[in-house]
């Protein structure tokens, strides 16, 4: 299995406007074969100075894959393609991790 954690920074003040792109693509994701998981997570509040806060302008693309095939192929699929075009203005930066199981 794959693991994919992707840091996504919109630009300031466009973080829902780039949320809603990816809520609508979502979807598209899942059916994919071999998704396992595909998903987008905020700060959760209320947890103080325990928590590492990503920010107002970012989030979280957490994602799991059967195997290599399946996250090369989901980089190549036109619903990515599209997202990626529409994405691209509203995009500060990104760090996109891929992880294996240790």
């Amino acid at each position: 299995m794959i693991h994919v954690v992707a840091f996504i920074t919109a630009v300031p003040g466009k973080r829902a406007e780039l949320l809603a792109a990816f809520h609508d693509n979502v979807a598209a994701v899942r059916a994919e074969d071999g998704c396992i998981e595909y998903g987008a997570a905020v700060d959760a509040e209320g947890f103080g100075s325990f928590q590492a806060p990503i920010g107002p302008d970012s989030f979280l693309v957490i994602e799991k894959w059967a195997s290599p095939d399946a996250l090369k192929a989901h980089g190549r699929a036109p619903h990515m393609v599209a997202y990626a075009a529409k994405a691209k203005d509203l995009t500060a930066a990104r760090a996109i991790h891929i992880l294996s199981a240790a």
